[in-house]
């Protein structure tokens, strides 16, 4: 891979200074042998509405009314009833729930109480998408420039058990990036540094120009070298800019506050962001979570004023907040809806088809059910080709670890692991069927 970039750079003409920026550049790299595959988790809190939400039979796939925003990609949707979080231990089901969601392991003791459980601290363990994420970069053929993404919507400031599903290590939470500006700085602040240094090279230009009539033949020599290094250093911007994202960096509105009422806005940016920093190939796996287990938005653009948490809490008898709740998980399915969109308008690069028929989408759920705060069907609706999952399906499970799960998708990105967060829950190896 090494010396394929040298190649390239000698064929364009570049200095051996640009290798450390172009390292991470797909467009600078041969087309692999391999198309790329790429995972995205998408969280949302607080159980779903179990019969408007599973398919009713196992088989050929029939969207329930949550579900319907997917019908334009029913073909491309898995769903997964019967995948259940097992992982007991310290914390009540929120804190598990959301904890031991992708990493499959008990929470440390901690002073952290929630519920009526005891109180718990951090996983012990790291989530899948880091697992992946460090398979990945250990190829030098799949190796990205962040490796992974995680973003956020509207997630409280403050750091504890129920704000945190990626973890890169036991005790070591990642936390998401919720401003869609600073994941833009994050992602295209070198684009305006080079903008930058373009315009200081142009000025530099013009003074050595006004300077080559002035001077001894010795000077003038001296300054041609210095002049060859600044038609060096714009050759190599302007290639940059040509070759690097493969797109123009994402307009975003500016002055949109992270507020609740802005949550429509604010997920609509980070998802613009999202699907570039994939076209890019700046990681393969990225994360999105919405708010945080217990999460307490109000959408009141849907015309629920009351807290997500607390209507979720409400009995099944109560029809007006188990309509509201399906309205607002029906939202949430529609977030996913528009991701997939994006993606599958989008060309892949360097590669045959959509990006969407190269990602796949995970969405899931720190509880199966809100007011029961069930930890058994764990939704899990995989949306994409990323995987090589067969889709247009929906299956049903006799109620097994969704450790088997998160295995699974390892073994899809060709990562061979046998077991995955606490093992007495992978002695029946991957999920099979998929």
């Amino acid at each position: 891979m090494l010396n394929t970039r040298r190649t390239f750079m000698r064929a364009a003409g570049l200095s051996a200074a640009s290798l450390p920026f172009l390292q991470n550049l797909a467009a600078c790299a041969p087309a692999a042998s391999k198309p790329r595959q790429r995972l995205i988790v998408m969280f949302s809190p607080n159980g779903v509405i179990p019969n408007a939400f599973w398919p009713e039979k196992d088989g050929e796939l029939v969207l329930k009314e949550i579900l319907q925003p997917l019908e334009p990609f029913r073909a491309k949707t898995l769903t997964l009833h019967g995948v259940c979080d097992k992982v007991r231990g310290d914390g009540d089901n929120h804190m598990r729930g959301m904890g031991c969601l992708l990493t499959g392991v008990e929470l440390f003791p901690g002073n952290i109480q929630g519920g009526s459980h005891t109180p718990a601290g951090w996983a012990r363990g790291h989530s899948i998408d880091q697992e992946i994420k460090e398979f990945l970069q250990k190829n030098p053929a799949t190796r990205t420039r962040f490796g992974s993404l995680e973003f956020g919507v509207m997630v409280p400031e403050r750091a504890d058990t129920w704000t945190r599903m990626v973890y890169s290590g036991p005790n070591r939470p990642v936390a998401p990036i919720d401003d869609p500006y600073q994941m833009f700085n994050k992602l295209y602040g070198r684009t305006k540094d080079n903008e930058n240094l373009a315009s200081v090279l142009d000025e530099v230009g013009e003074d050595l120009a006004k300077l080559k009539g002035k001077l001894g033949k010795d000077d003038r020599r001296l300054l041609e070298e210095h002049a060859g290094f600044v038609r060096d250093m714009e050759k190599e911007l302007a290639a940059s800019k040509a070759q690097g994202l493969g797109h123009a960096a994402p307009e975003l509105p500016r002055g949109v506050r992270e507020e609740n009422d802005n949550i429509p806005k604010l997920a609509s940016m980070q998802a613009d962001l999202l699907v570039n920093a994939l076209k890019a190939d700046f990681a393969r796996v990225a994360t999105l979570q919405f708010t945080n287990s217990v999460g307490m938005a109000r959408m009141r653009w849907l015309g629920v004023d009351q807290g997500h948490h607390e209507l979720s809490h409400e009995p099944d008898t109560n029809a007006e907040a188990r309509a509201k709740l399906i309205k607002i998980n029906i939202w949430f399915c529609q977030q996913m809806a528009a991701l997939a969109k994006k993606l599958a308008d989008t060309p892949e690069p360097n590669g045959t088809g959509s990006m969407l028929d190269h990602t796949t989408i995970v969405w899931t759920n720190e509880l199966g059910k809100g007011n029961s705060h069930t930890l058994d069907d764990i939704p899990f609706v995989a949306v994409g080709g990323g995987l090589g999952f067969k889709t247009g399906r929906a299956l049903k499970f006799p109620k097994v670890p969704h450790n088997r799960f998160l295995v699974s998708l390892a073994n899809a990105f060709g990562h061979d692991i046998k077991s995955f967060g606490n093992p007495e829950f992978c002695k029946d190896g991957a999920l099979t069927g998929l």
